[in-house]
């Protein structure tokens, strides 16, 4: 009997996955693999809210516009320096507790307390003071990767809109008892409901160890209306059951640092 001829051997195929094309990270404490530090260059992000003593405006004309002079002198001097972003919001009629805020982004958080330093020693800081000031780094989210495989969301592009919409946000402990895919699917979820807002920007930053508060979250847009609804239907999300905190808010309207200080007197 005449033998069968050989199949040829079939070669499979090679199989190799990209890290950033898992759709969730199984091990985001890092205990199983022993993950690394990450030491790479990041940007902190200050959100720096001032309040006017009343007083101010009982100051004499000529005094109250040279006191605005210079302080806005100081903040577009930091403005135009290279790797330092800043950007300026006016608060007033808008929320009672805050007039106007200052947005500032470098790789070395001294540069906010040099900047600060400046500001300190104009005459119009001592009329004010500061409600709240919240400190937070940019970090790429680990829920994105399955949308973004090829590593987008580090570069931060801040103050693109009208308004930006600024909180503080803490989630449940039992959020973290949760399996990274239960973790995973909600904020599909959460991702899937936001994506027809294609007009709201969304700036997301990290808190972890620096500042009371575990993310600061702020929402670029030029349309108020748009953000409200988009809130209104996130609070649908099954995530949205673990939030502990996501309060004070503040929207903001974005303006030019010498325009908000007329705002002020």
């Amino acid at each position: 009997m005449a033998e069968r001829p050989k199949r040829p051997e079939k070669k499979l195929r090679e199989y190799s996955e990209k890290t950033t094309r898992r759709m969730t990270d199984l091990d985001p404490a890092g205990l199983v693999l022993d993950k690394p530090p990450d030491r790479a260059r990041r940007q902190f992000m200050n959100y720096a809210f001032f309040k006017l003593d009343p007083a101010f405006r009982r100051l004499e004309p000529s005094e109250i516009e040279a006191a605005k002079d210079e302080f806005a002198a100081v903040v577009e001097r930091w403005a135009g320096r290279e790797g330092f972003i800043v950007r300026t919001y006016s608060l007033v009629g808008l929320r009672a507790d805050t007039d106007f805020m200052i947005w500032r982004i470098a790789f070395d958080p001294a540069e906010f307390q040099a900047m600060q330093r400046e500001l300190n020693r104009t005459r119009l800081a001592g009329y004010l003071t500061q409600p709240y000031s919240y400190l937070s780094m940019q970090k790429r989210s680990i829920y994105v990767d399955r949308y973004n495989p090829e590593g987008e969301g580090v570069e931060l592009m801040p103050g693109e809109g009208a308004y930006l919409f600024v909180y503080p946000f803490v989630k449940k402990r039992e959020w973290y008892k949760l399996t990274p895919h239960t973790r995973q699917g909600m904020m599909d979820e959460h991702i899937y409901v936001s994506a027809p807002f294609e007009g709201v920007r969304l700036n997301t930053s990290y808190s972890y160890g620096i500042d009371d508060q575990e993310f600061v979250v702020a929402f670029d847009a030029n349309h108020p209306q748009e953000f409200v609804d988009l809130v209104h239907r996130l609070r649908f999300t099954e995530a949205s059951m673990y939030t502990l905190r996501d309060t004070p808010m503040f929207t903001c309207k974005k303006k030019p640092v010498r325009e908000l200080l007329d705002d002020l007197a």
